[in-house]
C-alpha cells in the first residue's frame, strides 16, 4: 500500500518491487532494484526516507523517525527481518540482523554487520566494517573479505528477487489436491553457503 501524506508521495523506482501488503507512506524514495517484503512499514510523515539502489527490506521492518530527521540508506544495504531502524545513517552494503534496533542519529559504517536482536543506542557512530552485537551493542571485531563476499552475495538473492517478484509474483488461490508427482526440480533454489567466520 502506498500513501501519500500531506504534499509528499512516495517515490518508487521502476525497477523496485514493493509488496502489496507493504506500507509506504509519505517522503519516502526507493531507488532501483530495491526489495520491500510482506508487513514492512516505512513511514515518512516526521522526516524523509531514503532508501538507495539494491537495498532489501525484509518482513516486518519498520522505518521511521523523529521530526525533521533524514532516515538514509545507502546502495546495497540488507535488513533483517523485523529489524528497526528509527533516525539512523547506514553505511553502503551493511547487514542489519534480524529483530536488531538502531536508534536516532546512529552512524553505520559501510559493510558493517550488525547481529541478531542487537541494540544500537542513540547518537552511536561505528567505523567501517565492523562486526557489531549486544544490547547495547558493541565491536566485537573487523569484518573480513570473506564475510564481506557472503553478505553481497546474499543481498544479490534479494535483488534478484525484486526482479522476479515484478514477473512472476501473481496472488492465486491453494492448490486443493496435491500432485501425485509433487517434486520440487533439482537447482531450483539457489544456494548460498554461510561463511565460518
Amino acid at each position: 500500500m502506498i500513501y501519500r501524506f500531506k504534499e509528499y508521495t512516495p517515490y518508487v523506482h521502476p525497477d523496485a518491487f514493493v509488496h502489496p501488503m507493504a506500507c509506504i507512506t509519505g517522503c519516502v524514495r526507493i531507488g532501483a532494484g530495491v526489495y520491500v517484503g510482506p508487513f514492512a512499514a516505512i513511514r515518512g510523515d516526521f522526516g524523509e526516507i531514503v532508501i538507495s539502489d539494491g537495498c532489501n527490506i525484509q518482513e516486518h521492518v519498520m522505518i521511521h523517525m523523529f521530526p525533521g530527521i533524514t532516515v538514509f540508506l545507502e546502495e546495497d544495504v540488507h535488513v533483517g527481518h523485523g529489524a528497526m531502524i528509527h533516525g539512523a545513517h547506514i553505511g553502503r552494503n551493511a547487514l542489519i540482523g534480524m529483530n536488531s534496533v538502531i536508534m536516532d542519529d546512529s552512524q553505520i559504517g559501510s559493510e558493517c554487520i550488525i547481529g541478531a536482536m542487537s541494540f544500537i543506542k542513540e547518537g552511536s557512530v561505528f567505523p567501517s566494517r565492523s562486526l557489531i552485537v549486544g544490547n547495547p551493542a558493541k565491536v566485537v571485531r573487523e569484518i573480513t573479505d570473506e564475510m564481506v563476499d557472503w553478505k553481497s552475495k546474499g543481498t544479490q538473492l534479494y535483488q534478484q528477487l525484486a526482479y522476479d517478484c515484478q514477473k512472476e509474483l501473481t496472488e492465486s488461490e491453494p492448490l486443493r489436491e496435491l500432485p501425485s508427482e509433487w517434486k520440487i526440480p533439482n537447482g531450483a533454489f539457489q544456494s548460498w553457503k554461510r561463511t565460518k567466520n
